[in-house]
């Protein structure tokens, strides 16, 4: 009987050692390709939600999963280079953040699955079919950034009771540009207010588009210019802003973080958590086509009531 025994387990330790040297040579450890255009450096934040959304998912970069961060820092050209790369790695998965960095992964592949994050009107854009049947090899979490275009200049109007014209710098170079336009003009029409559009296309363009607003005699701007330009200077523009005593409402919480006045989106932190459950999806076998586009259901309104009496007391209000 003990010698069965004995070789009953032999045979068992066999049988594993020559399942772990199976699972050696064939398997693989998940790859995640990262687009973005904001610079990694001073993103930590976000990326370290995206991080803990693994984790929770039992995923630790460097063990588990391994993810090739990427960023072009707003340079277009950098920005197909760095999505061609991504495909050329063979990544497992591609996270593109924002409409720019979603088309350009789509444009790099149609067999790679692509997890958006920030995406604006994700059918309109025509990265998706359909947000309950996505179809293709493209996912994700839309940002419902053109829907909150025209509460924003709601907020914008109850912070400044007299506001009656408004700047809103914004890019042309955006593919929701025009949507986003009819938003805002549809707002404005409502609540009685002109607007003054001032573009965008460059991180220079920033700083003249305050002067522009000035001299336009604004009451306040709606400020959605693309992450790319605007987060490397972030303190610079609050700066502009408190000087041309001109109250702003952003799109994205990090402005305010930097001194700015108001916010009101997408809770930016949720988002990229939610996004590592698709990876995780995609990773475990499920097909893009076959996970719905995720709406947002957290947002926040973050304000600076010391900058709210300041521009209250230039406005003499």
């Amino acid at each position: 009987m003990g010698r069965k025994i004995f070789v009953w387990l032999l045979a068992i330790v066999c049988l594993t050692s020559a399942f772990h040297v199976y699972a050696q040579q064939t398997g693989k450890i998940p790859r995640i390709g990262y687009l973005t255009g904001d610079p990694l450096s001073i993103t930590s934040t976000v990326r370290e939600a995206f991080r803990q959304g693994l984790r929770d998912l039992g995923y630790i970069e460097g063990k588990n999963i391994l993810i090739e961060w990427r960023s072009h820092e707003g340079d277009r050209d950098r920005q197909r280079a760095l999505a061609a790369e991504l495909v050329r790695l063979k990544v497992d998965v591609i996270v593109a953040v924002g409409s720019g960095d979603i088309r350009a992964a789509k444009e790099a592949t149609s067999t790679i699955p692509i997890v958006m994050i920030a995406a604006g009107d994700a059918v309109g854009a025509g990265f998706v079919a359909s947000l309950a049947q996505p179809g293709g090899n493209i996912t994700g979490l839309s940002s419902l950034r053109t829907e909150l275009s025209g509460k924003r200049l709601e907020l914008l109007k109850e912070v400044v009771p007299r506001l009656s014209r408004v700047a809103v710098f914004a890019s042309s170079m955006s593919s929701e540009h025009g949507q986003i336009q009819k938003e805002i003009d549809l707002a404005a029409g409502a609540l009685g207010v002109k607007l003054q559009y001032l573009d965008v296309l460059s991180a220079q363009d920033v700083e003249t588009a305050f002067r522009a607003a000035v001299k336009g005699r604004a009451d306040g701007v709606l400020f959605r210019v693309p992450g790319p330009f605007v987060t490397p200077q972030r303190p610079k523009i609050a700066a502009l802003a408190v000087k041309s005593r001109l109250p702003v409402i952003y799109e994205r919480s990090t402005e305010v973080d930097a001194g700015g006045l108001m916010y009101y989106g997408v809770n930016t932190a949720d988002a990229y958590r939610r996004a590592a459950t698709y990876v995780d999806k995609i990773i475990d076998g499920t097909k893009p086509a076959d996970l719905p586009v995720e709406q947002p259901m957290k947002f926040e309104f973050s304000i600076c009531r010391l900058l709210i009496r300041v521009y209250r007391q230039s406005a003499g209000c």
